[in-house]
């Protein structure tokens, strides 16, 4: 026996069910389904389709899904990062590299200065509150995108949201940095310093702005089917 586009569609509902909220996820484990129910018709052809749609979820053990999920969001995680490293590499490239090393001498000169450090904290303070905005600009842009469209994707997730959190948290430790500025005096402390500042707002700024920018591209190259989502 071969399974119907109703039998499709009944896996796709029963992989929902199970807290599968992914497309991409649940298409995996419906061909996975389909193809163990249709093994499992060929030794038991008198079984109805949710008898053999249980057995082959039963192999999946106690914890039904959520291993594989656990094991996709992995998966992601590591292309996501794959994602960021290569805008992160491709940034530092003439005329780029340039605005890069006036925002490092920029920290420099200032840590330099040896005065309060009331003024670095200004400034970490002010580039948290941007990152806080510009993440929650994604974030609701994120929430709309996924109203609006009848299939959500894991990496489409992750793009929107995952790099909007790591922003906002990567910022919110930086201010505890300003509590250590008036104490660097050589000059490899303040290229440390001033090193990790700015690495911090060109990863912000990717994760934030860039990537966001280039989804529709991105994901397009994941998933073929996007386009039909």
């Amino acid at each position: 026996m071969k399974l119907t586009p109703a039998h499709i569609e009944e896996l796709y509902k029963f992989t929902r069910k199970h807290f599968v909220e992914h497309y991409d996820v649940q298409t995996e484990l419906v061909d996975h389904l389909a193809n163990d129910i249709e093994e499992i018709w060929q030794a038991q052809p008198h079984i109805s389709f949710q008898e053999a749609r249980d057995k082959s979820f039963k192999k999946f053990g106690v914890f039904g899904f959520m291993d594989v999920v656990s094991a996709k969001q992995k998966q992601l995680s590591k292309r996501y990062t794959k994602i960021l490293w290569k805008f992160m590499k491709a940034w530092f490239s003439i005329p780029k590299l340039f605005l890069t090393l006036l925002i490092f001498t920029f920290f420099y000169t200032l840590v330099g200065f040896r005065i309060n450090n009331i003024i670095i904290d200004v400034f970490l303070i002010l580039l948290t509150i941007l990152q806080i905005f510009l993440a929650s600009k994604l974030l609701r842009k994120a929430n709309k995108r996924l109203k609006e469209k009848k299939r959500k994707y894991m990496l489409e997730e992750m793009i929107f949201r995952t790099g909007s959190l790591n922003s906002i948290l990567l910022f919110s430790n930086f201010l505890s940095l300003s509590n250590f500025s008036d104490g660097i005096t050589s000059i490899w402390g303040k290229c440390i310093f001033s090193s990790l500042i700015t690495m911090a707002i060109i990863f912000s700024y990717i994760s934030l702005i860039i990537i966001p920018q280039k989804a529709e591209e991105l994901l397009q190259e994941n998933y073929p089917e996007y386009k039909l989502g």
